[in-house]
């Protein structure tokens, strides 16, 4: 009896578990308590939490050979997921914004500057061209890109480049409030912004497939994302086919998000995860985003300035496009400040901007590669 027992005790994760894993599972359950009981961004967090957990419960074998996790993986290092994750994207957002304020792809354009700076940076710690490109590119939230961009340039870098991309997505309403409060005076951030012009049902139409043809030949290799999120919002425009609408916007957004989020949460295995190289990639991403936030609303400052005061230099955090929830963010913050106050259509404008931006990395993946 006591040699089957032993037995037994060697055959469970509980006599495997090493102190790494231990550290990973209390970071997962951290993550979960956010998404639970402080619901930041619960969609994303949630999946990407428990992939976390259950990749580092030991003797389980989720990411080896067959197990349900590696191969759900597939979609993900192939680059499946993304692009489908941007039709979704496509399909829920209105770019009537972007349209009616087209200004406002300058703050989307001054959000990037997290992702140069952090290039520099890491190049200096030793990175690589093609690692530091791929590090610097969570800077501009957006987690689909980042996974894209890796996945080409620096495929071993995925795992943790991929939790750092969505994680700090997630955090978004913990991370930009304080850089938004110290770059702005109380005075700009009680602006009220008067409302966007009307945006005809030609105009929207017509939008995406101009940009899905000018786009797409000035940056063949981007043509997987930008076909993608502009099929999505044509499908959502042109008001023919509700059905195929509402299933992205719904169930396969829903569906791609488990499997996406589940999978990148299986990339932080405790060996691979708690490195050097790990650590420095987290905290290169935090200045990424934390930077590109910063310039994002030093540029509306400067908006500011210029319209005479009718633009407010919060929106200007939206540029890192983490749709929609910077813009949501934006519209929390200026309710603070003046409760008439709604910025979200206005913010909505950089947050699309940003993502748009976002179709020169793929671009530079083509050039270096050749």
């Amino acid at each position: 009896m006591g040699e089957i027992l032993q037995e037994f005790w060697v055959s469970t994760g509980f006599f495997a578990i090493t102190y790494k894993e231990v550290i990973m599972i209390a970071i997962a359950c951290v993550f979960l308590y956010l998404a639970v009981a402080k619901k930041y961004e619960p969609y994303l967090l949630i999946p990407i939490a428990f992939g976390m957990l259950l990749v580092n419960m030991p003797l389980a074998g989720l990411m080896e050979g067959e197990g349900l996790l590696h191969l759900l993986y597939i979609g993900t290092e192939k680059g499946i997921y993304p692009p489908l994750i941007f039709l979704c994207v496509g399909a829920g957002t209105d770019f009537g914004p972007l349209i009616a304020n087209p200004r406002s792809i300058l703050l989307g354009a001054a959000a990037q500057f997290g992702i140069f700076v952090t290039f520099i940076g890491a190049i200096l710690l030793g990175f690589t061209g093609p690692e530091s490109a791929s590090i610097g590119i969570i800077g501009g939230a957006d987690g689909p890109t980042a996974l894209y961009l890796t996945s080409k340039l620096a495929p071993h870098l995925l795992g943790p480049i991929a939790i750092a991309a969505y994680s700090y997505m997630a955090l978004v309403p913990i991370i930009q409030p304080p850089i938004i409060k110290l770059l702005t005076t109380d005075k700009e951030r009680k602006v009220k912004m008067e409302q966007l012009r009307f945006v005809t049902k030609t105009e929207k139409v017509v939008f995406p497939i101009v940009v899905s043809i000018f786009t797409i030949l000035l940056l063949p290799s981007a043509a997987a994302l930008i076909g993608m999120l502009m099929f999505g919002n044509l499908i959502r425009e042109s008001g023919v086919v509700p059905k195929l609408a509402e299933t992205a916007t719904n169930s396969l957004m829903y569906i791609v998000t488990i499997f996406l989020g589940i999978t990148v949460g299986a990339k932080s295995e405790a060996a691979l995860f708690l490195t050097p190289a790990t650590l420095k990639i987290i905290t290169l991403g935090l200045v990424a985003f934390s930077i590109g936030t910063a310039t994002g609303v030093l540029f509306g400052k400067i908006m500011y300035k210029t319209s005479g005061g009718k633009v407010n230099p919060m929106i200007g955090a939206a540029g890192v496009s983490a749709v929609p929830m910077a813009a949501r963010v934006v519209q929390k913050e200026g309710q603070k400040y003046n409760p008439s106050n709604f910025l979200l259509m206005h913010a909505m404008g950089p947050n699309v901007a940003g993502v748009m931006s976002r179709f020169f990395a793929p671009q530079y993946c083509e050039n270096h590669n050749k």
